[in-house]
Formats: structure tokens, sequence, C-alpha cells
């Protein structure tokens, strides 16, 4: 290694340079970069990101051990830009303190910071308060023990005024009197937002207002509540995972351009959710659109939706199709659909259909027709089919 460094002059590059450079890598390997030559030896210690994942250790023990060093052994008068602190299982509530504390200790300049745990999440919304710098923020949470199902509740009252990056897992947005939860009204420079298996409480609406909001990811989502209210003139980017059920409404919808949805549906229903069409009709200037297969065996089964004339993907330029693995539930729907189909036209299409199923036949990825249902007003527009298993 050390002769791969003398050939490259590597080591001959100025520290700014050499630290931008490994601050794209895990800390734990940064740190084995003191062993290449003298150069290299206390460079580690000023390094100004800090990625912190225990799957980078063999045991949690170690993990904590090399932490509790990293924490202690940095020079602390360099600045702390990012860090990014991922912890499988529950983490020791003392080291937890101590990773918390070094953060409130050099949140001045601190621009990105992510938390993946299993603990205390009080501390962690008491400490992420105090950083008024940062621009990124990304958090998910879970409580200590898998069997205690206490919630936690996103904090309305956090101020971080550069913040233009959030992504949050597994919070819970609370309503107000007027029976509409809007948590992120406070983040006047909100650019991405990605919320990850979140619930609303005391709310029949989920209102997200944001004059700089351009891409909004939703994925498994467990909000019992009937409208999702966007206010996003800006919006240019919508991405949804897990089963639709909610009303997408609001103004400024015509600005998205990009749309991806992977659509489910729960195992024991038979019918789809009705609020997927509904949604295509509200992005009406949508050129590019990223559907999984999932998504179109869901659509398929609204009856006799290919006799539809729609309204919908009028300016669309693009389709680009994920083909994903059978869904056991909606398999065994789809063939009831198909069997009844076939049923339709003769006993004995039927029951050869059947016997192929029962052979180990599997309904198609992309249902027949279905394709050339959603670009009816846009023929020309290109088709992408993908694998991505």
């Amino acid at each position: 290694m050390s002769d791969f460094l003398e050939e490259n002059k590597l080591s001959d590059l100025p520290d700014d340079i050499l630290l931008h450079v490994l601050s794209f890598l895990n800390t734990k390997h940064v740190v084995q970069t003191c062993v290449l030559s003298t150069r290299w030896k206390y460079l580690w210690k000023h390094i100004p990101t800090l990625t912190l994942h225990s799957s980078s250790f063999s045991t949690m023990k170690h993990f904590a051990r090399f932490l509790s060093k990293i924490l202690t052994l940095r020079d602390s008068s360099t600045t702390l830009h990012t860090l990014d602190l991922v912890h499988h299982g529950e983490i020791e509530s003392r080291l937890l303190k101590n990773v918390l504390n070094y953060v409130s200790s050099h949140n001045t300049h601190l621009k990105e910071l992510g938390i993946n745990v299993r603990a205390d999440t009080c501390l962690i919304l008491s400490c992420v308060s105090s950083c008024r710098a940062l621009t990124s923020l990304k958090l998910s949470m879970y409580p200590k023990s898998c069997y205690n199902f206490s919630e936690t509740l996103f904090p309305n009252s956090l101020n971080l005024p550069d913040l233009t990056s959030l992504d949050l897992t597994n919070f819970v947005f609370c309503g107000g009197q007027n029976g509409c939860a809007a948590p992120f009204l406070a983040f006047n420079k909100l650019n991405s937002l990605v919320i990850h298996k979140c619930t609303v409480k005391h709310a029949k609406i989920l209102r997200i207002s944001s004059e700089t909001l351009v891409n909004l990811s939703m994925h498994n989502n467990k909000f019992n509540i009937g409208i999702i209210e966007l206010s996003t003139p800006n919006l240019h980017t919508f991405t949804f995972s897990g089963i639709p059920s909610q009303i997408i409404r609001g103004s400024g919808l015509s600005s998205v351009k990009l749309v991806s949805i992977d659509a489910l549906m729960y195992s024991n229903d038979r019918i789809p959710p009705m609020v997927l069409l509904s949604w295509l009709l509200e992005f009406a200037n949508l050129k590019s659109f990223i559907v999984s297969s999932t998504t179109l065996q869901v659509l398929s089964l609204f009856p006799n939706l290919l006799e539809v004339k729609h309204l919908f993907l009028r300016n669309l330029k693009s389709m680009k199709i994920k083909l994903h693995p059978h869904l056991l539930g909606l398999s065994d729907v789809l063939e009831e659909v198909m069997l009844k189909k076939a049923a339709a036209k003769s006993r004995k299409e039927a029951t050869k259909l059947r016997k192929a199923f029962n052979a180990g036949l599997k309904p198609p990825f992309i249902p027949d027709g279905i394709v050339d249902f959603l670009l009816q007003n846009s023929p020309s527009a290109k088709v992408d089919i993908t694998t991505i298993y």
C-alpha cells in the first residue's frame, strides 16, 4: 500500500484535500490509514466527518470501544461538519450520552446529522434542537425494547432555520384543534423531505406546506387519515411506496414532473385502492413516471379498467417499469381475477388455466393491456423495463 502511495504521490497532497477524500469513508477505515506512513499517522484526528456504523464491527462491544476512543482522541479543535451514527440493537445510555454531548459541544458548524438508534429519544431530540446550523437531518427512532410500544412525537417546536433536507423514520405527527397535522411549517428552506414508517394522530389531514420543497418521498407509512394536503408550488418529484389509501390534493401539484410509485395491497383485500387513479389525475403535468410491476398489477384489478378513456398522463415523455418479485397475497388475487375472466369465456379455458397455476404458472409481471391503457394519451412516450431482483 505504501508503495502505491509513493507511486501516486497521494501523500504529497495538502491536508485539506486528503481530509476531503477521507470524509467519504467510514470512520473505521479512515482510522486504519494511520498505518500507511508517518504522513498519515495523525491525519484521521482532523477528519470533519464521522461515519459511525455498528455494522462495520464484529461485535457491539468492539463498536462501543471504538466509538469511545474516537470521541476521546479526535482533535477537539477540529470542526465537526457531519456525524452519522447507526447502531443496530439497543445502544448503551452512557455511550449515547457521550455521543450527544460530543455533538452538542461541536454543534456550531455541524451541517449534517444522522442518528439511527434504539434508545431514549428525548435525549436525542434535545441534542438536535441545539444544532441550529444543521442543513441536513436524518433521524430513525425506535424505543429501547422491541416490546416497548411507546411513540416518538415529532416536536412542532423544532427550530432549524437552515434545514434543507429532512429524513424521518418512525415518528408520530400530532394534529391541532383544527384536525390538521402540519409538522413542517417551521422549515422555511426545506428542499427534500422523506417520511418513512410514520403515523398521524388527532388529525384527519396531514398538511405539507412549503414554498421551497422540491422532492417528497413517502414510504410505508401507517397514516390513519383520509387526506394528504400538499401546498408545494415548486414540488418536482414525488415518490411513494406502500398502500395508497389517502386522497392527495392541494395547490401546485401541476409542478410535479417526476412520480415514482410502488403500490401494495393488504394481503386479505380483494378491492384495489381507488385513490391510486385519482393520484395520476392530480399530477397533471407529469413527464416521467416510474412504476413498479406491483403497482401495475394493483391497477389491473380495477373492474373494466381497460375500457376507460382517462384524462391523465397527457404530457408523459417516459415510463420506467421496475419488475418486482410476485407478492404472495397479490398473486393469489390476480389468479382469481384471471380465472374469472377465463370462466366467462368457457369452462374449458378456466380448467386449463387452473391446471397451469397448480403446475407453477404465475400471473404476468405486467398485466395485459395495462401499459397501453396508461399511455393512451401519450402513445409516443418511451417505455423502459428493468429487473431489480
